[in-house]
């Protein structure tokens, strides 16, 4: 067959079709991975410690998931229905080496190649570096959605960015946070795809200027700009044992030209890779310290980059199907904005409707807010992104005349439904105005989205009468919930084998897919037999960490304390600060005698604080402080231990939830959005001591009041305490409280470091405390010691513990997901095309 120049052939319809799959047997991938070892790789020797071994096993993985994927494509392609792109700066991947052989259905295959060469799977697992492309909740989410996307069979592409270095790398001197750059990418990620192919320019800076087309129409250019090119890299994500593969799109920023050759031969180096070094920044790092201007900058960068970059990608995939008639856009595409970090796509879709398509506005308006919708994922108002207009006007001008136009025919609006309602307009324009007029990015992705959701139901109650109530009385139709949930494939399955293989043999696989089937563990939780298995699988977990920690810390922890968990991104609303407290709580009750009846308790807190979060990276080194005490003294030695887990991340989480007994999500009322550790904690068996916030609220219900440890104040509580907050009283009123703060004020846990807790103390004590710490003390003290009575039942505490895996069914991503698809998107499932 010959090929001219300006042709295609689909070599996978003609051939790939046509092949047989490759086998999925123990021979087959032994086979594979001595092929990719030896004749890829260039290896003879194994050493288990180098990266080839891992990268050799997944080669053999990915031919595996290769086949699927191009089936995948090639039916969504043929089917031509409506798709979703979900865009997120963030996807907090982990490891995948694990989730792929289970999705795949051969781990036991894989397992048993690699032991006839006398290597485990195991260690070939501690091989992978964490994909920590993410921060935290928001990020684990998003891949949580695609994990459940594939295997819902959903035609959804994941877009994100490829940063070089992905979340720091945390490690403690002399209990400081310090972090250091994250090189995941230096041993080569064999996961990924590049596709050259289909790269796309994306522009900054230059100005814009009007002309007339050859209709006469006015069009405006966007003139003398510094391009940047988006270069994508795939991941497969496969569904679960049902052959299909959807994707993750990551952008990669390169320079359009590698460098001027010609400055370079004339000496000019750094000038001539200047532009080269410029646009690979953007991809860099992920979340820049933004305390400065220039990395401020550079995070808009990055916005603009996805949004762009995503943006074409999808209009150049819709064309190459239907041509340049945009007609049927909508109706083929929907844009899921994980958060307000891409909210930038709604300008930018328009301006590429508009200017490249040349399409009217009113048309293009249109298909935007047909497109669009927007997830919100948290309650705090400084958390909810502006931008000044005067960063918009230099790095992104004909974005800024787009947002400018979308502002003032929307005030138009809301000026014909509130005439003369000015305080109105103010509040609801889509620029805040002031010295620094500034672009208000929810407000925008609001404006320019068909749905608006929360990610649970009090977070969604709130959103509605709080922070965006103007724009809910305007569109009370846009705004819907979606509670959250994880993926128990990555949370159950695979993280917890031995509980896994229970609860499978006990009521068969079907959960795995169909999470409301733990509801058939109820039986068992009064079965005393059941009780003992169920008990003796948390021991083992809890070696297995308490191994794991004493590698990392130096530190012993006997395996029969209570195991209570708060593993999270450190943030005072989180409320780290009020668990220490519990802590010193305990370590006074220690050493003033008080501790026969005290149920011996490890408490495990890790998480990472933002580099320029200031009071979070306080209450890291306060709670190191605090450990270093309880950890070295006798007295404390059988009763108490305190542990910072370093470097937390999504493996360490993999080793953690299982252990956990008792799940710390103690978060002020009214400020988590949702949460998802505790959902993570809960189908592992973990009992939640926590407020009514997030998903709490949720849990609870589902679980029963009986089998949740509830206390402190409800949202509606701490409204109805706002300017008459006293917590000095609250403090001298309470004994145990005013003993704990005695301590802190002393410098007991400072007496070399006189003042570096003083900012912690005042937050406690100041009555515009945001967080009410001391408000929740008693309640919180008082609901961890009914804890540890109950925990001295084992029978009770085994039962609670059944129940909350058996009741924890609605909070999987796959039902998460449908209600997206039933309420939002309206996608068909892939069907795969029959050889």
């Amino acid at each position: 067959m010959s090929v001219r120049s300006d042709e295609t052939i689909d070599v996978g319809e003609i051939e790939l079709l046509q092949a047989p799959d490759l086998p999925m047997t123990a021979d087959a991938i032994l086979k594979d991975f001595t092929h990719y070892f030896g004749r890829m790789l260039g290896r003879r020797t194994i050493r288990t410690k180098s990266p080839f071994l891992y990268q050799a096993v997944v080669y053999a993985a990915r031919d595996r998931l290769m086949e699927r994927w191009n089936k995948t494509r090639m039916a969504a392609e043929r089917a031509d229905t409506r798709r979703v792109s979900y865009l997120s700066l963030e996807f907090l991947m982990g490891r995948l080496l694990r989730n792929a052989l289970l999705n795949l259905g051969i781990e036991d295959e894989t397992n048993e190649a690699l032991q006839r060469i006398g290597l485990d799977l195991e260690d070939v697992y501690d091989r992978e570096h964490d994909a920590g492309l993410g921060n935290g909740g928001l990020g684990r989410l998003a891949a949580c959605f695609l994990d459940s996307c594939a295997t819902l069979a959903l035609p959804v592409i994941g877009y994100g960015i490829r940063y070089r270095y992905g979340m720091f790398r945390q490690h403690l001197e002399d209990g400081y946070q310090v972090e250091e750059p994250d090189p995941w990418l230096r041993e080569g990620f064999p996961w990924e795809i590049e596709r050259y192919e289909f790269a796309q320019i994306v522009k900054f800076g230059g100005h814009t200027s009007t002309y007339r087309d050859a209709q006469g129409k006015t069009r405006v250019e966007w003139a003398d700009t510094h391009d940047v090119l988006a270069i994508p890299y795939d991941i497969p994500i496969p569904g679960y044992q049902n052959d299909i593969v959807n994707t993750l799109r990551l952008w990669s920023a390169a320079a359009t030209d590698e460098f001027d050759l010609e400055e370079f031969n004339a000496g000019g180096y750094t000038d001539a890779v200047a532009s080269k070094n410029l646009a690979e920044n953007i991809t860099m790092v992920l979340y820049p310290n933004t305390a400065t201007e220039e990395a401020h900058e550079l995070r808009l960068r990055q916005q603009y980059f996805l949004a762009s970059a995503s943006l074409q990608d999808t209009l150049r995939n819709y064309t190459s199907h239907h041509g340049n008639d945009v007609t049927t856009f909508a109706d083929k595409h929907c844009f899921q904005l994980n958060d307000t970090h891409p909210a930038i796509a709604v300008p930018e879709l328009l301006r590429l409707l508009i200017d490249e398509f040349h399409v009217d506005w009113d048309e293009a308006w249109d298909i935007t807010i047909r497109t669009m919708a927007y997830t919100n994922h948290t309650l705090l108002p400084e958390a909810l992104e502006t931008w000044p207009v005067s960063m918009f006007r230099r790095l992104l001008p004909r974005i800024l005349d787009i947002i400018y136009e979308i502002n003032a025919r929307f005030i138009e609006d809301i000026s014909h439904r509130w005439p003369g309602d000015n305080d109105r307009i103010r509040r609801m324009s889509l620029i805040q105005e002031g010295s620094e007029p500034a672009i208000r990015m929810s407000y925008l992705a609001i404006v320019g989205s068909f749905s608006v959701n929360g990610v649970a139901a009090l977070h969604s109650k709130l959103l509605t009468e709080g922070l965006f109530r103007d724009f809910a009385e305007l569109w009370p139709h846009k705004f819907n919930n979606k509670t959250n949930g994880v993926t128990q494939r990555r949370w159950l399955a695979a993280c917890n084998p031995k509980l896994s293989a229970l609860i499978t043999e006990k009521i068969g696989p079907a959960w795995i897919t169909e999470l409301a089937e733990l509801k058939k563990l109820e039986k068992f939780a009064d079965d005393r037999e059941f009780q003992k298995e169920w008990s003796s699988i948390k021991l083992a977990n809890k070696q297995r960490l308490a191994k794991d920690i004493e590698k990392k810390t130096g530190l012993d922890i006997p395996t029969g304390m209570l195991f209570d968990v708060q593993v999270k991104r450190i943030h005072e609303y989180k409320r780290q600060l009020l668990n220490a407290l519990h802590a010193v709580h305990l370590y006074d009750r220690i050493q003033r005698g008080d501790s026969a009846d005290m149920v011996p308790r490890a408490i495990i807190i890790g998480g990472k604080a933002a580099p320029g979060y200031v009071m979070a990276k306080n209450v890291i080194k306060f709670i190191n402080n605090v450990a270093r005490v309880i950890n070295s003294d006798p007295a404390t030695r059988d009763k108490l231990r305190l542990i910072f887990y370093p470097d937390y991340n999504v493996s360490a989480m993999e080793l953690i939830c299982p252990a956990a007994e008792l799940s710390e999500q103690i978060s002020t009322a009214g400020k988590e959005a949702s949460g998802t550790g505790n959902m993570k904690f809960m189908m592992n068996g973990a009992i939640t001591i926590g407020t009514l916030d997030g998903a709490n609220v949720e849990i609870r219900d589902a679980v029963g009041a009986d089998n949740f440890l509830l206390f402190g104040l409800t949202v509606d509580e701490i409204n109805e305490r706002r300017g008459q907050y006293d917590p000095q009283a609250i403090i001298e009123a309470d004994e145990d409280f005013h003993r704990v703060m005695r301590l802190l004020g002393s410098g007991f846990f400072n007496h070399f470091e006189p003042g570096i807790f003083d900012s912690i103390t005042q937050s406690i004590r100041e009555p515009s405390d945001p967080w009410m710490t001391a408000a929740d003390f008693r309640s919180f003290v008082d609901t961890q010691k009914r804890a540890s009575e109950t925990y001295k039942d084992r029978e009770r505490w085994m039962r609670m513990s059944i129940l909350n895996t058996a009741r924890s069914g609605q909070f999987s991503t796959d039902r998460t997901m449908r209600d997206y698809n039933d309420d939002i998107w309206n996608l068909s499932p892939i069907q795969l095309i029959k050889q």
